[in-house]
């Protein structure tokens, strides 16, 4: 699996696991518990999860997956905004890391803007860091004009975690530059899009024809064509754990990328930040 180097040196796959849904009834958590074991087993070390997702029930589900092998896995969780405050920051943390049943969490991330300044929550991340709980901060869902004022606040920011795929590529305009300048990853979350929308594109479905893969397999090898992206998607079962894995052995070709730009075209201006 390639590997892509955090601002602090650290070394992560470009691919890993995303858990939104995760633990919240859809499947067995036994079920997701395994198939999250397996993706690590592929090489996908790199896990996301969030206090937001099913109230802290995804958290106890990467537990289990990395129950035994904590070491090998590259840790990532979000505080919600209402949290990330100068009392609640740290008592978040506290309770992400019973949940996940680790001493520390690897990376630490700002779920979306919230009221507190982000100087009072980048303050509370050092205080974490510095006793240990966390090894590194960064955010998500945040546009340029917030990732400026962050950088006045502190330039120890380790990655943005945005929604990126064929359908919404507004980061390209002006936040991914940004970022690519000042060698911060962006993390893509939902890059096989949303509602199935993306699985049944024309362009996508012809171009998985030619490389015998899935239209799945084309958005998430699409997302990770650039060298400063993170691809993490959410896999519940083993078979699509593999499909996933197998994607980022995928290279997507300039004719396959001319397709994609057709049908779902770069932006030429400035653009509203997506979210989910």
């Amino acid at each position: 699996m390639r590997a892509l180097r955090l601002p602090d040196g650290t070394e992560v796959p470009v691919l890993g696991q995303g858990t939104w849904k995760i633990g919240e009834g859809e499947r067995s958590r036994k079920d997701e518990a395994a198939a999250i074991r397996l993706g690590i087993d592929l090489g996908m070390t790199l896990i996301d999860t969030a206090e937001m997702y099913g109230e802290g029930s995804s958290e106890e589900v990467v537990a289990d997956a990395i129950a035994g092998q904590r070491d090998r896995v590259f840790l990532v969780t979000k505080v919600y905004p209402h949290n990330a405050t100068r009392r609640g920051t740290a008592a978040a943390c506290e309770r992400s890391l019973k949940r996940l049943r680790t001493e520390h969490i690897d990376l630490y991330l700002l779920h979306w803007m919230g009221s507190a300044p982000l100087s009072e929550t980048v303050a509370e991340f050092e205080k974490l860091k510095a006793a240990g709980k966390i090894r590194a901060w960064g955010v998500s869902n945040l546009d340029t004009d917030d990732m400026e004022e962050l950088a006045e606040v502190s330039p120890a920011c380790s990655t943005n975690q945005v929604l990126y795929n064929p359908e919404h590529r507004g980061i390209e305009f002006d936040l991914l530059p940004w970022c690519a300048k000042r060698a911060m990853p962006i993390m893509a979350y939902s890059p096989v899009g949303q509602a199935g929308r993306l699985l049944r594109a024309p362009a996508l479905t012809k171009i998985a024809a030619r490389h015998n893969a899935t239209p799945a397999q084309i958005a998430i090898a699409w997302s990770l064509r650039h060298p400063g992206i993170i691809s993490i998607p959410k896999a519940g079962d083993a078979a699509h754990v593999r499909l996933n894995a197998a994607a980022a052995d995928i290279t997507v070709t300039p004719a396959d990328l001319a397709e994609i730009d057709a049908a779902y075209p770069p932006p030429r201006r400035k653009q509203s930040l997506a979210m989910l």
